[in-house]
């Protein structure tokens, strides 16, 4: 299984709405792709600025790609993202995950 994480950053007075977006339409996006394990949202403030986290959990490389695209590695942005971060992140990180 792989782990995906993205952070994204937001100034404080966007992070309610921004949440929202992650809740009501990248949460339901990522979880409708067949090999996806997981969906979860992280949410932290730091001062003016509200950080985020996607922690999605995959089957494989090819359901990640099925998500966002050949080249896995890089982030995936939705339309309304340019009004909210503060940059974007070129890449995304990504985990080989082991249990016992």
């Amino acid at each position: 299984m792989i782990a995906r994480m993205w952070h994204g950053a937001v100034p404080a007075a966007k992070s309610e709405e921004y949440l929202k977006r992650m809740r009501e339409v990248a949460l339901p996006d990522y979880k409708s792709i067949s090999g996806n394990r997981g969906a979860f949202c992280l949410h932290r403030m730091q001062g003016e600025v509200a950080h985020f986290e996607m922690l999605t959990f995959w089957d494989d490389v090819d359901a990640i790609k099925q998500f966002a695209g050949e080249d896995f590695e890089l982030a995936k942005y939705y339309d309304f993202d340019r009004a909210f971060l503060v940059e974007l992140e070129p890449k995304a990180l990504h985990y080989t995950l082991y249990s016992d």
